[in-house]
């Protein structure tokens, strides 16, 4: 045994930021995309509590040609007098020093969605460079840093009758492998606040490319739900819409029934993205299951041959809403802020729900007869589910023994090192059963495209083979009231298709399923793309394989060639390859390439699914118009 000694020496302290710098993705999530873009957030965040509080109208961020991203505001400035307590600027304190800021005070912030003050203090410590100028009291204040630390006094560099903050900043290379910004991913997440703000106005610029967009709605979460509603056909044309206060917390709610299938409820607190809901979700779930069915007694719009009671899923049916609460103390759970715990929220939209959504029908009867009609058909269609369903869940709680016959199941019974590839068709399918280890790798053939369940109804989605296939393999069950992580028989899923139009249709058809009845494996990191080289180079007795036609060319070039020797094969498809190739092209964990699908923005995730799969034929053909030039490997 080693005898290494422990002592107080071993303890190591870490002073101002080192911390973050140390372990950034405590504090951002983590250092690759994701947490390279949250770094404006941060900032914007800081902003937007700004206009919240009445103070700013107005926000610019831009994108420089060298990535870094300045962020503008014209809200009251950081306070640049000296903090007692620190003895320097108050602006340094908030740049540079963890847990400090204006939120904690509710003089100056009565709700804020950054409320642990380390926004822009971690911002400021992964950056190579920190630029901070104030427009505050008639005059203009400036100060720089380097990764946390202020390489400059505070000074007066001129005078302004504006008022506002504007701070730049360049991610740290040395954090960040990638410091590339993506336009769309900010633009999501920029429209959506604008949604959540009325009329605050948001401009983003790209200076890399020129593009600009800005954002800005009178009707707030009216054109918010009509946005995510656009590729849908409405039930109700104008969504319903309605503000309330309970118990010091203000709670707006948009709503509109669509001729979808599936609901689409976006949460907020604060302008954060609740993706897990929490009480503000219950509450609104509660009530208006109660509004809906009370309101179908009251006035006779349930024929008593039907013998229905309408459910929480039947009322749901092709519901699309927005929740926005404003909470003076929120309890996330954990940093990531993904679920409100304050019980006294439920109540609050409970009872505002329950009052608003009934007044609303009772003056809309015409509206509330077809909302009620929606209801009812779904409620039809489940009956004519449960069957199916029952059937399902009776046979993912079998043993192996009873899975899909089609399966060819891992030996392993550990869900943690299990993988199962989703294959398209069966020749491929043959030689990934081959060409894999089997003792933690599974493989299930697809027989050709799945069902569009974008388009169809739960009832018909499990009497399809193909999918009460993939249910039964995956066995943690199906929908929002049944489906159990912890029962989820393998940890990656893992959709392998061909490199072509019908390849790409059966990931989307894919992906449309698991985003719309299992969200939850996308949002917990379960769910990847297979990428099989494009290409096979021989140049004599070498092999290599090309991914695209970049990679391709970038190993011609760098070969030693003799042309009579060199042989370029393009894959047609994943049949082409024998068990071997398939294996370590594709299969072989210390070789693949497999990219994991996530979810960065719901709301336009929602969207994109309902555009390419929905019945709507103008919004598909607008998104290829203006899509059509980004197509770099078109295979018709």
């Amino acid at each position: 045994m080693p005898t290494k000694d422990y002592t107080a020496n071993n303890i190591q302290v870490l002073k101002g930021l080192e911390a973050v710098r140390m372990r950034p993705a405590m504090y951002i999530g983590d250092v690759s995309n994701k947490g390279l873009h949250h770094l404006v957030y941060e900032i914007v965040d800081n902003s937007i509590d700004e206009a919240m509080a009445g103070y700013a109208t107005d926000i610019f961020v831009t994108i420089s040609e060298d990535n870094s991203v300045t962020v503008e505001d014209n809200g009251r400035g950081i306070p640049v007098d000296i903090h007692e307590g620190e003895q320097k600027p108050a602006v340094e304190v908030i740049m540079t020093v963890l847990h400090a800021g204006g939120k904690f005070d509710k003089d100056s912030y009565k709700v804020s969605g950054g409320l642990h003050g380390v926004g822009a203090s971690v911002v400021n410590a992964l950056s190579e460079w920190c630029d901070v100028q104030i427009f505050r009291n008639g005059k203009i204040y400036h100060q720089k840093y380097s990764r946390g630390l202020p390489t400059t006094e505070l000074k007066e560099i001129g005078k302004s009758q504006n008022s506002g903050t504007k701070i730049s900043f360049l991610a740290d290379r040395d954090i960040f492998s990638d410091t590339q910004y993506k336009f769309e991913i900010l633009a999501g997440r920029l429209r959506e606040l604008a949604f959540l703000n009325r009329n605050l106005k948001i401009t983003l610029k790209d200076e890399r490319t020129e593009k600009e967009e800005v954002y800005q709605y009178a009707g707030g979460l009216v054109e918010f739900v009509e946005y995510l509603d656009e590729s849908r056909s409405p039930i109700n044309k104008i969504p319903i819409h309605f503000e309330g206060e309970r118990d010091d917390t203000p709670i707006e709610i948009a709503l509109q029934y669509n001729a979808a299938y599936t609901e689409n409820i976006l949460t907020y607190c604060n302008n954060v993205n609740t993706i897990e809901g929490g009480s503000h979700l219950s509450g609104f779930k509660a009530a208006l299951t109660r509004t809906i069915n009370y309101y179908a007694q009251e006035y006779n719009l349930i024929k008593t041959t039907d013998k229905i009671s309408l459910t929480g899923d039947d009322v749901r049916e092709g519901l699309t809403a927005i929740i926005s609460v404003k909470v003076t103390e929120p309890q996330f759970e954990g940093q990531t802020k993904t679920k409100l715990g304050n019980s006294e929220v439920r109540g609050a939209v409970e009872s505002t729900v329950n009052e608003l959504l009934y007044d609303y029908l009772e003056r809309n009867p015409a509206e509330g007869k077809k909302i009620i009609e929606k209801c009812l058909n779904a409620a039809r269609a489940r009956e004519a589910a449960r069957q199916a369903k029952e059937l399902t869940r009776r046979k993912t709680a079998l043993d192996s023994h009873s899975l899909p016959g089609k399966l060819a199941d891992c030996s392993s019974n550990d869900p943690s090192i299990s993988e199962i590839y989703l294959v398209e068709g069966d020749s491929a399918g043959g030689s990934a059963k081959q060409g894999r280890d089997r003792r933690f790798q599974a493989i299930l053939p697809l027989k050709g495209k799945i069902l569009n369940v974008e388009k169809s109804r739960l009832d018909k989605i499990l009497s399809n083979d193909e999918i009460k296939t993939i249910i039964t393999a995956l066995g943690s069950g199906i929908g929002s009231e049944e489906f159990d992580l912890a029962k989820l028989r393998y940890n990656k899923i893992i959709i392998m298709t061909d490199a072509d139009v019908d390849g790409s249709h059966i990931r989307t058809l894919l992906l449309t399923f698991f985003y719309r009845y299992m969200k939850e494996l996308i949002e917990k990191g379960h769910i990847f793309i297979a990428m099989p080289p494009l290409y096979r180079i021989r140049n004599g007795k070498e092999e290599f394989y090309a991914f695209n036609e970049k990679d391709r060319e970038k190993i011609i070039d760098g070969l030693d060639k003799d042309e009579s020797k060199l042989n370029i094969q393009r894959y047609k498809g994943l049949g082409e390859m024998n068990p071997n190739q398939l294996w370590e092209t594709t299969m072989n964990p210390e070789t693949r390439t497999i990219m994991q699908v996530t979810l960065e923005n719901a709301f336009e995730a929602d969207q994109l699914f309902t555009t390419l799969m929905g019945d709507e034929v103008a919004p598909r053909r607008k998104f290829i118009e203006e899509n059509a030039a980004y197509v770099r490997n078109l295979d018709i």
